[in-house]
């Protein structure tokens, strides 16, 4: 795991357990587009779990409301515990998570950002490229096709993820996908504007999510570290990504 230079400058002191049980003790982390909980749970449950924080992954709701459910299942969460806390996410789900901060400052603790796409309005990014061309695949080629092409050449562990999590999607996934192309994520000026404690975790090799992207990301939040892993490392330890990302935040 690389250790990049954090935001705020200082020697990193680590955090022990107890005192993030009590000041933090939960963190809600939302999948990215076309992913689910399963996903989030086994990248983030036990990384979270060694520093003493409980995961909570809401599922998507597939199809074209699938943002506007990943901040209902932010509010929900807030209402329940009554206090701020941690939000995060991948990829989209990181969008979503930093978006809802950027709204609601007062109800969030701390931010979990793994593997952010763009900043702003949806563009030319290589993530919304591909998550159009897969939804327009589907609709002309049908699902099977698409999927068997999806896979080829990726990571063993991503290709199982694929599998897997698209075809829990089923026939709602070009919906899925397409709303996930046409949501904002935000701005640089808006992350400047964020004060909580920030991890941001990245894949140095990511064509879909470069590490450009995150490193904007870090230097823009005011408290906050990178930490970079690859995708390599996660077909040794399907953590790496978590771990990364929650080392980050505790440096910050």
């Amino acid at each position: 795991m690389r250790d990049d230079v954090t935001s705020t400058p200082g020697r990193i002191v680590a955090v022990p357990p107890e005192m993030l049980r009590r000041t933090v003790g939960t963190a809600v982390v939302l999948p990215g587009s076309a992913s689910d909980e399963v996903f989030v749970r086994e990248v983030f449950q036990a990384p979270l779990a060694e520093v003493g924080v409980r995961l909570v992954a809401p599922p998507p709701v597939p199809g074209p409301r699938v943002v506007e459910h990943h901040v209902a299942a932010l509010d929900a969460a807030w209402e329940e515990h009554g206090a701020p806390v941690v939000v995060g996410g991948v990829s989209l789900g990181a969008h979503l998570a930093a978006a809802w901060a950027v709204r609601h400052p007062e109800r969030c603790a701390g931010l979990l950002v793994a593997l952010p796409a763009w900043n702003g309005a949806a563009s030319s990014a290589p993530a919304v490229a591909s998550a159009v061309a897969a939804a327009s695949a589907i609709d002309r080629h049908g699902f099977d096709l698409v999927v068997r092409g999806a896979v080829l050449g990726v990571r063993r562990w991503l290709a199982d993820e694929l599998h897997r999590a698209w075809r829990r999607h089923g026939t709602d996934l070009p919906a899925t996908l397409l709303a996930a192309a046409r949501s904002s994520a935000p701005t640089l000026d808006e992350l400047r504007g964020i004060g909580v404690p920030t991890g941001v975790g990245a894949f140095t090799d990511d064509p879909i999510h470069p590490v450009e992207v995150a490193r904007r990301w870090k230097d823009a939040l005011p408290r906050s570290a990178l930490r970079t892993t690859t995708l390599a490392a996660m077909d040794a330890d399907r953590t790496a990504l978590g771990r990364a990302t929650v080392d980050a935040w505790l440096a910050a």
